[in-house]
């Protein structure tokens, strides 16, 4: 399969936060910011360092035998170990203790104190590994709403999936391969919720997924010390080109009342989207009642009603969303 031409993310230096809210935010397109400073941890964050700092207590860890980290199909098991032993393994290439198999390779998103209402937060839950990490100025501290560990092995590769709040990956440690896809390219993704079902991305099947040659992809390379914008619903395709730590941080760009309030991933669709998008299954099972070429013909009709009600002429429009709208009016 031919895929789309290959974009370079757009490179920024010397951004700071009157920069981002004026130049980069309202284009609402993925951006890798170099030379911001992080902190500290970009120096210290050490395997030997991020062990000895981080504690002994017990995480919860994706654990692989393959490269490719399948979410739908689950084609890993969810294992804790002590977060110095993860670290440990995480940078090894081979394992004298191992779950799986000697090459297994390790995974980790970190989770709230209470894993069903608590976002993730660093500060929380490594309080002495966070005062080495500084978080970009980037938006309105009452909009912040996690700060996510992320931790992976050499080669691990993440699946495609996008986030319903604006974030900021920094990639502390470690090289990683980074791949984004427009949210108007939904369509030609095959997705099952918020996920992908295209797994190789960079060889898919085409009888199976003919029109992902169709989606437009975006790809950068980040270093030590980049920080990666990626916009509500772009979505995103990792691939640790090494033994890498990095840190998420989410924030609420849309009104508060928009998210789902017993949601600590922060992955739920807004409120009114699953409202919509509940409403549609009701009426593509109000259509099951018709004979076939009745379907065919009002859901042809609902799908105009769609394009008509949400179509913005492909321009983008971020009015109202970001964080100077937000601040606006504080």
């Amino acid at each position: 399969m031919e895929l789309q031409g290959r974009k370079p993310v757009s490179i920024f230096t010397g951004v700071d936060e009157d920069v981002f809210l004026r130049d980069i935010y309202p284009q609402r397109r993925p951006a890798l910011l170099r030379g911001v400073d992080l902190g500290p941890c970009v120096d210290k964050w050490t395997v030997d360092h991020l062990a000895r700092n981080g504690g002994d207590k017990e995480v919860k860890i994706h654990v692989a035998a393959v490269p490719q980290m399948d979410f739908l199909r689950k084609n890993f098991a969810y294992k804790t170990l002590p977060f110095s032993e993860l670290v440990k393994r995480a940078s090894e290439e081979k394992h004298s203790d191992f779950f799986l198999s000697e090459d297994e390779r390790y995974y980790l998103r970190s989770l709230g104190e209470d894993v069903r209402k608590e976002p993730a937060d660093l500060s929380r839950q490594f309080p002495v590994l966070a005062a080495d990490f500084r978080v970009p100025p980037f938006f309105a501290p009452d909009q912040f709403f996690s700060s996510v560990f992320r931790i992976s092995s050499s080669g691990l590769q993440l699946w495609t999936h996008y986030d319903v709040m604006d974030n900021l990956l920094a990639q502390v440690t470690g090289r990683k391969r980074v791949v984004l896809f427009s949210p108007q390219d939904a369509l030609h993704l095959y997705l099952s919720g918020d996920k992908s079902e295209v797994l190789d991305i960079d060889s898919p099947d085409p009888k199976r997924f003919p029109d992902f040659a169709k989606a437009g992809r975006y790809e950068c390379v980040l270093e030590p010390g980049d920080l990666l914008f990626i916009p509500a619903l772009w979505f995103h395709n990792t691939v640790a080109l090494q033994f890498g730590v990095g840190v998420n941080v989410f924030w609420r760009h849309l009104p508060a009342g928009s998210y789902d309030r017993n949601d600590p991933y922060g992955n739920r669709d807004p409120v009114a989207a699953a409202r919509a998008l509940q409403a549609l299954e009701r009426a593509l099972h109000a259509l099951d009642e018709l004979p076939a070429d009745y379907r065919d013909f009002y859901g042809r009709r609902m799908i105009q009603r769609i394009q008509r009600r949400t179509s913005r002429g492909g321009r983008e429009d971020s009015e109202g969303t970001g964080p100077t709208s937000q601040r606006s009016k504080q």
